[in-house]
């Protein structure tokens, strides 16, 4: 029966290797310790059985039985979750999930992600959960639930509790107790109590790197869950010294994977031909990878244009990341947005994000950003202090220019990390279309040598250009939606005047 449905899922849901992968790892799991699935169990028990199964696996780090499965960005594991949430209802009976978010613009989107109808619907496909859909319930209307303690679920129904780990940390901004923690009057119990005496509750974390340092650590366990299920890209905690890695990772599909399976763009390092840094001061240095960086951007324009009017595809619209130093490049804007740059051809169509922000208004900072995805918002340069963390999910980040000093690795991981996501959700065969490009003039060698290490994580492809003549400033395509090209609202390309 499991492994039928196992492979209906597959099936549904158009699972990749990595997906597929990771599911097959979850069956093998739970047959192989079908306790798992019980509220009584000895976990020290599980954890011997599962070791047999999984060479990697030290231990569960947390109260319960929790297994991560380190997947590099861009392979999907939204839709990941999906496939074990699916499994575990149709092969297992489990009906009660905690899905757990790092910040609130993944909350938002994994909100989303879990409401049918909308474009990443996770469970699409799924027939059982056409007519009816997985109850959802979040942080923000948990309260109005008619709970019953699991009475909903005598008729199978599943129900998806969908938290931001700000909902349950306790320990943090004076110790004051969270919302979700404090009793109220529903069967005499809090809401956190009520799910933790749910006889099936299966927790899944997201970016579960997040959690391991945070005061919620304490609260996930009180939680008390069947099982956990992690999914990060980065399975370690940061410490003074050097990463720790997990001790729970049953699956590890790395970038170099993904990348060897054309799950993801193929980063390239780009530089001038003959370029020399010594012949220029640092600002004519950051002038020049801006201007090339422009260079390839433009190009990338046309590329995805002419593919998309080709192949009657959905049209993409580029935009560039320039990595500034530190706040003292707030000229860049300036710089960007003047008839000296390109003929003032980007006078707003450039964004400038404050490093400074925190908290919340980060997290506003970051859903500005994801609106940089759509082909109808102008935005074609993004400036950002420092390096953009999980949330910002975009396909479209084509073209990188790192002027902030990091060491080769650090910029290679760093930079390509937001900009891996394929528009198409597969390559396309277009070499242009299927490229990330990190402007690298000034650490080129450095980056391509520590790509082409023994241990690298990715191997770089690169890229030189010509220096530029009078006419790369002429012309420009203006991106647009295909609704407004066929009525004809706008011309899709330009000329800019000398």
């Amino acid at each position: 029966m499991s492994i039928r449905t196992q492979n209906y899922i597959n099936g549904r849901l158009s699972l990749r290797v990595p997906q597929v992968e990771s599911l097959a790892r979850l069956k093998q799991a739970l047959d192989a310790a079908p306790e798992m699935a019980q509220k009584e169990r000895d976990v020290a028990a599980v954890l011997n059985t599962l070791k047999a199964e999984f060479p990697t696996l030290q231990d569960f780090e947390r109260d319960f039985p929790s297994l991560c499965f380190a997947l590099a960005t861009g392979v999907g594991k939204t839709r990941l979750m999906g496939a074990f949430i699916a499994y575990l209802h149709l092969a297992h009976g489990i009906n009660n999930f905690f899905v757990l978010a790092p910040n609130l613009t993944i909350y938002n989107k994994l909100i989303a992600d879990f409401t049918p109808n909308t474009p990443k619907y996770v469970f699409k496909g799924i027939s059982e959960f056409a007519v009816t859909s997985p109850k959802l319930i979040t942080g923000d209307n948990y309260e109005s639930q008619n709970l019953s303690m699991g009475m909903d679920n005598l008729f199978g129904e599943i129900t998806i509790n969908v938290f931001n780990i700000s909902k349950i940390n306790s320990e943090v901004r004076g110790g004051k107790e969270p919302k979700i923690k404090r009793m109220r009057e529903v069967l005499g119990d809090s809401y956190f109590n009520y799910l933790s005496n749910l006889p099936d509750l299966v927790l899944l974390m997201d970016e579960s790197h997040r959690y391991r340092a945070q005061a919620g650590m304490r609260a996930i366990n009180e939680l008390n869950p069947l099982f956990g299920l992690e999914l990060t890209a980065t399975p370690f905690v940061e410490s003074t010294k050097e990463p720790i890695p997990f001790k729970n990772v049953i699956v590890d599909y790395p970038l170099a994977r993904a990348m060897a399976g054309g799950f993801v763009k193929m980063p390239a390092a780009v530089t001038q031909r003959d370029f020399d840094a010594k012949n220029y001061t640092p600002e004519e240095i950051e002038k020049i990878k801006l201007e090339d960086g422009v260079r390839v951007h433009e190009n990338t324009k046309v590329e995805l244009l002419t593919y998309a009017r080709e192949n009657n595809a959905a049209v993409v619209k580029p935009f560039m990341l320039v990595i500034a130093r530190d706040t003292t490049h707030a000229q860049l804007l300036t710089l960007l947005e003047s008839d000296a740059f390109y003929n003032g051809r980007y006078k707003g169509k450039v964004i400038q994000v404050d490093s400074s922000k925190s908290g919340k208004d980060e997290e506003e900072m970051i859903e500005r950003l994801l609106a940089v995805e759509s082909v109808d918002e102008p935005t074609e340069i993004v400036i950002h202090v420092n390096m953009l963390k999980e949330g910002w999910d975009v396909t479209n980040l084509y073209t990188i220019v790192p002027l902030r000093a990091a060491n080769a690795r650090t910029l290679i991981e760093q930079s390509i990390g937001r900009g891996l996501r394929l528009p198409y959700g597969k390559r396309m065969g277009v070499e242009v279309v299927d490229r990330l490009n990190i402007v690298a003039h000034d650490r080129f060698q450095e980056i391509i040598d520590e790509a082409n290490k023994g241990d690298s994580v990715l191997k770089l492809q690169q890229v030189i250009l010509d220096a530029p003549s009078a006419d790369d400033k002429k012309v420009s395509v203006q991106v647009v939606s295909q609704m407004e090209t066929s009525l004809g609202l706008v011309n899709t390309s330009s000329e800019n005047p000398e």
